[in-house]
């Protein structure tokens, strides 16, 4: 597995790593010349160059992202909340992510910004306090356009989102994390008394007809029954199927480990 340094060194490095390593240079000698940590030289030598995401012209950062190394968990879970109530923008030159969350629920305000420090490592998300009972979590990076490429001008529901094949691959692997992440947003758990009997429904609600795509399939890949009660929102009803998303979901008050999810009521 390609070390987490690895993920931030521009294509620049890369090439001249592999120029050394033709040169039969070692890792030491390498890492000496270039300043670049052995583990990474290690890294690029072991694993093909093609297996390497390349920048583009247009990215915004420039610089050489092998996005398989993201910690596959914290990514899914980031971008549920992102496609949810998270947005970019640029400021002071930088790019910003904020994602905005109710007080009322601090143990997922505590899980965003755990998600934003571990995908970022070594660095640390802040909080804003607004002033309608929310508060916004953010983090300023230069690589956010191109750890979200769903970011852009308007409003998500006024523009097409659609994972790209990397993301796809990490939501496949982590999709509770993901369901759960836009749960955390855009969605409740309810308890209602039917006729005197104590049923659970979850509600996802999202005026993106894209987005609700994204939901519902990661709903239909964990065999999770779902409706349509209304143009934006998806419901789940049935026993089973919440019993299933009570798994790994749970009330919004209760806080979500990241390993060995299993909540019990």
């Amino acid at each position: 597995m390609v070390g987490r340094e690895a993920v931030m060194r521009s294509a620049e490095e890369f090439n001249e790593v592999q120029g050394l390593i033709s040169g039969g240079l070692n890792d030491c000698a390498i890492s000496r010349l270039t300043g670049i940590p052995r583990p990474t030289v290690r890294d690029w030598r072991c694993r093909p160059p093609n297996r390497l995401g390349r920048p583009t012209a247009a990215a915004p950062c420039g610089v050489l992202h092998d996005f398989s190394t993201l910690p596959t968990a914290a990514y899914s879970y980031l971008l549920g909340l992102y496609l949810g109530d998270g947005c970019i923008s640029k400021s002071r030159g930088v790019w910003r992510m904020r994602i905005v969350l109710g007080t009322a629920y601090p143990a997922i305000i505590d899980r965003c910004r755990e998600a934003i420090d571990m995908v970022m490592p070594g660095q640390h998300s802040a909080i804003m306090q607004k002033p309608t009972r929310c508060v916004e979590v953010g983090h300023y990076s230069k690589h956010w356009p191109c750890l979200f490429p769903q970011h852009g001008p308007g409003r998500k529901h006024s523009r097409r989102i659609a994972l790209e094949p990397w993301q796809q691959t990490l939501v496949d692997q982590a999709t509770e994390e993901f369901v759960l992440g836009l749960i955390h947003s855009d969605g409740c758990r309810v308890v209602a008394n039917d006729r005197g009997v104590r049923s659970v429904r979850y509600h996802f609600s999202n005026r993106s007809e894209d987005i609700i795509g994204l939901f519902t399939a990661a709903l239909d890949s964990l065999n999770v029954h779902w409706t349509r009660s209304t143009k934006y929102i998806v419901s789940i009803y049935r026993k089973a199927d919440t019993a299933r998303l009570d798994e790994f979901i749970g009330p919004k008050s209760i806080a979500v480990p990241w390993t060995n999810v299993h909540y019990t009521s």
